[in-house]
């Protein structure tokens, strides 16, 4: 069976429904996947994801390797072991936490030497080992070692970046075929570099579909750079990609970036935003963000979100939420950040009801004009 399928596409957009085949069980796509960074989504259970219907995990190899290590999670019987997850995971590279490392960090063509942000102890990553970690681990989706070009960048910078991810890309290939990986049921995904540079996102792209990946990511994006400046270098990338693969857009974002990004063609979304937003009493609703902890809820006695059907929605008020961040309690965290990660996986259940039905236009337009996106005023439907 192939890795993708792609069912259908949209009538008047290009937004796409399909489905991605793993080891663990087939994902629906769009989907989002909740951000597991150590093995764990933040202050919620693998029963809370199940129960909130997520298929995927996400989790961080450079901070797996670090701690608990590759020999305990090998013991254990893999990563899904460890973590008591049955279903899908994907893993990044670790590239991103360590070229965020800037003080830390040595780079070269061989890879980069970094000292651990825990003790300071010394370690290299290659495209070789960051496969080899990640075969450990066992998840069913692994991405290539990549350079991230920060926001703003030179474009010297920029352009070596995009060669180094493209020969780094080439090494991963190799690697992930001679060591089996394949036959272990994982998939490998190529990513596109090149800043907010057009020229060297097209080369970026035209070499790495020589590579012919299983997926294909795009990131350096939701790096600082002005949303509709994302956007832009979306637009230069999404359709060079393969029809034919899923196509994920690394690290966004909001509600409505998710929607806007579904309706240029992408099929795979991550971000920490619900669980960190909703740590500091930041929940997320159609009609945009409710501050729980405000004074102003503090005699509110009706739920978190009158249109959401989550636990959290359903049985406690946000008087009695911002009560709980306003004294500490542990519980308050919880909540919030089950109704977000609810919300977003329910957000991309709704998408993918109205790419099914042909309405997705409609579909965005009444979203942007509830949420307040800025995106309101270019998908108005008259």
């Amino acid at each position: 069976m192939d890795f993708f399928t792609l069912n259908k596409k949209d009538a008047t957009t290009h937004a796409r429904r399909g489905v991605v085949h793993t080891a663990h069980g087939d994902i629906q796509s769009p989907f989002f996947m909740p951000v597991g960074t150590r093995a764990t989504v933040k202050t919620l259970s693998q029963e809370d994801l199940r129960e909130i219907g997520s298929e995927v995990e996400l989790s961080n190899t450079y901070h797996l390797y670090l701690r608990p290590g590759c020999d305990i999670i090998e013991k254990a019987g893999g990563l899904h072991k460890f973590m008591s997850w049955e279903r899908p995971i994907l893993t990044d590279s670790g590239g991103f936490q360590v070229f965020s490392l800037t003080d830390w960090r040595k780079l070269s063509d061989l890879g980069v030497e970094f000292q651990s942000h825990l003790d300071g102890s010394k370690h290299m990553l290659t495209p070789e080992s960051v496969m080899d970690i990640q075969r450990v681990l066992g998840s069913d989706m692994v991405m290539q070692l990549d350079e991230c070009s920060p926001y703003p960048c030179e474009r010297a910078l920029a352009e070596e970046a995009v060669a180094r991810t493209t020969h780094w890309a080439k090494r991963t290939k190799e690697h992930f075929a001679k060591t089996g990986m394949a036959e272990r049921g994982q998939h490998w995904f190529s990513i596109v570099q090149g800043s907010t540079f057009k020229d060297l996102r097209e080369r970026s792209v035209n070499e790495l579909n020589e590579l012919d990946s299983d997926g294909c990511a795009i990131g350096g994006v939701s790096v600082g750079e002005p949303v509709r400046e994302m956007f832009e270098v979306l637009g230069w990338v999404v359709d060079k990609l393969p029809e034919a693969k899923p196509r994920y857009f690394m690290g966004i974002g909001m509600p409505d970036q998710i929607v806007k990004a579904v309706g240029m063609g992408i099929d795979m979304f991550d971000t920490v935003i619900p669980t960190r937003y909703g740590r500091y009493g930041t929940c997320f609703t159609d009609r945009g963000q409710v501050v729980v902890r405000n004074g102003n809820f503090k005699e509110d006695f009706g739920p978190l979100d009158p249109e959401c059907d989550c636990f959290a929605c359903k049985n406690y008020s946000r008087a009695y939420i911002r009560h709980l961040f306003n004294t500490n309690e542990l519980l308050g965290l919880r909540l919030a950040a089950y109704h977000n990660v609810h919300y977003y996986v329910k957000l991309l259940r709704r998408i993918r009801a109205a790419i099914d039905e042909d309405r997705y236009t409609e579909f965005s337009a009444d979203f942007y004009a509830k949420y307040g996106s800025v995106f309101a005023e270019e998908h108005t439907v008259s």
